[in-house]
């Protein structure tokens, strides 16, 4: 018996998961369209949901989450200020065409500093709906999301571009032109990390990617590595600067184990959440709304 569909839909991606009466899954879907390709379908994302997951639409009811309550997604949800909890996002869900939406979070968002997620509250839900503990999370991505809870509520974050920006970098710069593909090198990366940490303007580290290896003490292959290593190295090194409590990364695949790899270059300890937290948010967040 299927008793919800979850849907994590984000920019270049889409995950759904068709759940039993105890939110186990019995069922997966995580190869359809992001919000950008999915907007792009004659039909839009209503021919986008029905292409991926049409089989089980209709014998439960549909919650989602993620860049699809953007302004370029598929309905423009509010952002909730922070603190906030399961039961804020519950009472907040806007529906339409005939599906829940989670709305996003927002901080300081009358300040000098104001900052946006989507998507990642649910995933941090999802952590703290498991017994996950308090204190800082980390939630690598093209838009890293650093966030901290504090009795089982969202209380603060800030997003860092270190993904979007390494793109750029990488494909739009004068770094690119020298560098070769070849095999990943976590030495190289390991080396970026600790040229991270270093004092000194960031802008003025990051083009070293490109004399080290005009020296011919960087390989071609092992430069985008490098480059890498230095902007997420200067990105832990700042982030977790004096934070004595505990560290997650909620992620997964090779990004996750990354930061993971960062963490351990600057004699940090941090832990990695067990997959699957979008989904349990997902799931928390629709029994508290009364859809389960």
């Amino acid at each position: 018996m299927t008793a919800l569909i979850g849907i994590d839909w984000g920019t270049t991606s889409f995950r759904a998961w068709r759940m039993g009466p105890g939110g186990e899954v019995l069922d997966t879907v995580g190869d359809g369209p992001g919000i950008l390709s999915a907007a792009a379908l004659p039909g839009g994302f209503a021919q986008a949901l029905q292409d991926g997951i049409g089989g089980w639409l209709g014998t439960a009811p549909v919650i989602a989450s993620g860049m699809i309550t953007s302004r370029n997604g598929w309905v423009e949800t509010p952002y909730l200020p922070l603190p906030l909890d399961a039961s804020a996002l519950a009472g907040s869900l806007t529906r339409h065409e005939g599906m829940h939406f989670v709305t996003g979070a927002v901080s300081d968002p009358d300040g000098p500093a104001p900052d946006v997620m989507r998507g990642e509250e649910t995933e941090i839900i999802g952590h703290l709906a498991g017994g996950g503990g308090d204190g800082l999370f980390v939630l690598p991505g093209t838009h890293s999301k650093w966030a901290w809870a504090r009795d089982g509520r969202l209380t603060a974050f800030r997003t860092v571009m270190t993904g979007e920006v390494f793109a750029a970098l990488r494909d739009h710069t004068i770094l690119g032109r020298l560098i070769r593909p070849g095999g990943s090198s976590d030495d190289a990366f390991r080396r970026g990390v600790e040229a991270g940490r270093q004092e000194g303007p960031l802008l003025g580290r990051i083009f070293r990617a490109r004399t080290l290896a005009l020296m011919d003490r960087l390989a071609p292959d092992h430069i985008s590595d490098y480059l890498s290593g230095l902007l997420i190295g200067d990105e832990v090194a700042q982030g977790a600067r004096d934070v004595t409590g505990p560290i997650t990364i909620i992620g997964r695949g090779d990004l996750a184990a990354r930061y993971r790899m960062a963490f351990d270059v600057l004699g940090m300890t941090a832990d990695t959440a067990p997959p699957g937290m979008a989904r349990r948010g997902l799931w928390d967040i629709a029994r508290l709304g009364g859809l389960v």
